[in-house]
């Protein structure tokens, strides 16, 4: 399978980024991507909407996405536009919404070395986070073609859809 490749700014968050930092239980009384991202990450990153762009990338440190199983954060970062998500560790549970969703993400064990505002390209398939602000090059979990696979159909629903 061709190489998934995205690139953008880097919107640097800590440890144990929860799904109520991601989008606030206030909130959940949207369901689409388009107006949950209205709110993502209003509660710790309040300019967050205001400064995002297509094709950036949220980076977090151990434990993104811990919290509730709700697939609302996924779906607000999708909403804002977000090519992907890179971390140390996920939340199995997010890491598995964020798939059925279609978001991609990355574990990186080095994201303490990217800083806010870094740009970055991100190669899925060869597992290579590349830091241009830096001139650094940091090696990921590779992401398995099946999961390459339902993103890009959009989603698991999406997926299913296409193979039936």
């Amino acid at each position: 399978m061709e190489n998934k490749t995205y690139k953008g700014k880097a919107f640097k968050f800590g440890d144990d980024v929860d799904t109520d930092a991601v989008i606030p239980g206030t909130y959940l009384i949207f369901n689409t991507p388009e107006e949950l991202s209205q709110y993502t990450f209003c509660g710790v990153r309040p300019d967050f909407v205001k400064q995002v762009q297509p094709g950036d990338i949220v980076v977090g440190g151990s434990n993104f996405g811990c919290g509730s199983s709700r697939e609302h954060a996924p779906l607000a970062l999708i909403g804002s536009q977000v090519s992907c998500v890179i971390a140390k560790s996920f939340a199995r549970i997010f890491y598995r919404n964020s798939i059925n969703v279609g978001l991609p993400l990355v574990e990186c064990a080095e994201t303490d070395r990217i800083s806010d505002g870094d740009i970055l390209e991100v190669d899925l398939g060869a597992g290579i986070v590349k830091n241009i602000t830096k001139n650094e090059e940091y090696k990921t979990v590779p992401f398995p073609d099946f999961l390459l696979q339902i993103v890009d159909d959009g989603g698991l629903i999406k997926h299913t859809q296409k193979n039936l």
